[in-house]
């Protein structure tokens, strides 16, 4: 977490407040491995500058601003983006969260987690990166430089195809659940939605990715592009940290059929979902419906 649909959420829902805006300024916290860039030099590079185009790229988040410098978010597992404005239980701490009324407004004040604050000259909303974990990450590219991180990308898993997966899987040993996991194959995939893409495709995570059938591939490449679509639609998945910019859930969370469901009756057979760790990852699938 954050996988696919929530960083594309997060950028659909950040936009407008990026979008157009010119920086005043940029608050950070104390260098540390979550800056990429260190926050001296990203302070300067930012303020003044306009954020013209906010993309995309499997897990990150590219704004381009408008002298062609790029700013690159990375949310990792527990990092958040936000408005200022936004009132969340989730963006407290859980101490804070099970003393809050339930009706109370969650309203957040930057604590130390709060790596980066953006102001702008309109005196509106700021854009507040939060990370408890730091594995998060910023990084800001001066016009015309590249980077590993994204470069090493394959393709976006909005745009799967058979065709393309059953050609990575050939001569592969490795999991198919692990494949898909892998970045440099299917950027934006992650364990939520490649456990869901499987089960719905009816092939087990386990199988070596060089089983696999170009139609098991073709069903495979399908059914992630359909969940990672309807976790666009309902908001992303709130499982633990992650909130949109506005402050809202997500509600795919309750659309999961096995994820996170060991134990309970598989939605087809009733056979009881079993999790396992796969390549220092869980997976979770039905042993009956999936082979």
């Amino acid at each position: 977490m954050p996988e696919l649909p929530e960083v594309e959420t997060t950028r659909r829902r950040i936009a407008p407040l990026l979008l157009g805006r010119r920086i005043a300024s940029v608050a950070t916290t104390q260098p540390s491995y979550f800056f990429l860039t260190p926050p001296a030099k990203l302070r300067a590079a930012l303020a003044g500058r306009r954020c013209a185009a906010l993309a995309r790229r499997g897990k990150y988040l590219v704004a381009t601003l408008d002298d062609a410098s790029r700013l690159v978010l990375h949310l990792g597992m527990t990092g958040q983006l936000f408005s200022s404005a936004a009132t969340s239980p989730r963006l407290l701490r859980a101490s804070a969260r099970a003393v809050l009324a339930p009706e109370a407004q969650a309203r957040f004040t930057p604590d130390a987690h709060t790596h980066l604050r953006i102001a702008f000259e309109d005196g509106g909303p700021e854009v507040w990166m939060r990370d408890a974990r730091k594995f998060g990450k910023v990084l800001w590219l001066a016009p015309g430089a590249t980077s590993e991180r994204l470069d090493r990308l394959g393709e976006d898993a909005l745009g799967a195809t058979g065709d393309a997966l059953f050609a990575a899987t050939r001569g592969r040993v490795v999991a198919i659940k692990s494949l898909l996991l892998d970045q440099a194959v299917l950027a934006g995939c992650g364990n939520i939605y490649a456990d869901e893409a499987l089960f719905a495709a009816g092939v087990r995570p386990t199988r070596a990715a060089r089983r696999v059938t170009r139609a098991e591939c073709e069903r495979i490449a399908r059914e992630l592009v359909r969940v990672l679509e309807r976790s666009i639609e309902t908001g992303g998945s709130s499982i633990n940290d992650y909130v949109a910019p506005d402050g809202s859930d997500g509600a795919y969370q309750d659309e999961r059929r096995v994820y996170a469901r060991e134990g309970e009756p598989c939605p087809r057979c009733g056979a009881p979902i079993r999790r396992i760790v796969l390549g220092q990852r869980s997976a979770h699938y039905c042993r009956t419906c999936q082979k």
